[in-house]
């Protein structure tokens, strides 16, 4: 990690544990937290962290514990945001990083497709957060900007399948949800293919006419 490289470190919403794995090695001290009490420990056995499970609000971990923290597309799920990123500030040591990656309300996607944009998720997604928003909230709970960023991920595709879906269904036609739908022929996977190589590059170039990435990387610091 280009901040720390070494330490104890936290990461929130671990499920099965791939990141956490990816540092394996004697630099890191590796911690996770997991709501599912199976997905934990598949994590468990994954990498060998330790992971508690159950909220975040009640994890046990004391003040200054933390070298690192992250939380990687969870933080728009969480129910109590501004407690849960006090309890970041609390257990990070002074100097500590808190590194998290989220959805950005203020996109050129949120503003190209309104409702229809993938990345809102409802009711998934209970909260939504700009680079300005999460700039407040984290100067509330005692962190520091070290770098806000937004990167390019439109959603195209999803975001235009909810609009189709929308009008057939105003048309009586209900399609199958995205996640239970078959996957599709060679010749629709080759046309897919064309368009993800050429068109689709295209379009998401366009976009940074209408404003910023769709996902926000956030690298704040405990003063």
């Amino acid at each position: 990690m280009k901040y720390k490289s070494g330490g104890s470190i936290l990461d929130l919403g671990c499920s099965s544990g791939g990141f956490l794995a990816s540092l394996e090695g004697p630099a890191w001290k590796r911690a996770g937290i997991e709501m599912s009490e199976a997905v934990a420990q598949k994590a468990k056995a994954r990498c060998g962290a330790e992971v508690f499970v159950g909220d975040i609000l009640d994890a046990p971990y004391s003040e200054g514990q933390f070298d690192v923290i992250t939380c990687f597309h969870v933080f728009e799920h969480l129910y109590q945001p501004k407690e849960v990123l006090a309890c970041v500030s609390r257990w990070l040591k002074p100097g500590g990083i808190f590194y998290t990656m989220m959805p950005n309300i203020d996109s050129a996607g949120a503003r190209i497709f309104g409702s229809y944009w993938y990345a809102l998720e409802l009711p998934r997604h209970l909260f939504h957060f700009s680079p300005a928003s999460l700039r407040k909230l984290a100067a509330s709970a005692g962190l520091e900007e070290v770098s806000i960023t937004t990167h390019r991920e439109v959603f195209l595709e999803a975001s235009v399948r909810y609009i189709n879906d929308e009008l057939l269904r105003r048309l009586g036609y209900v399609r199958k949800p995205m996640a239970e739908v078959t996957p599709p022929g060679i010749p629709w996977r080759v046309v897919r293919k064309a368009f993800r190589l050429t068109i689709r590059p295209v379009l998401s170039g366009m976009a940074s006419f209408a404003g910023d990435g769709e996902s926000i990387h956030a690298i704040l610091r405990k003063a």
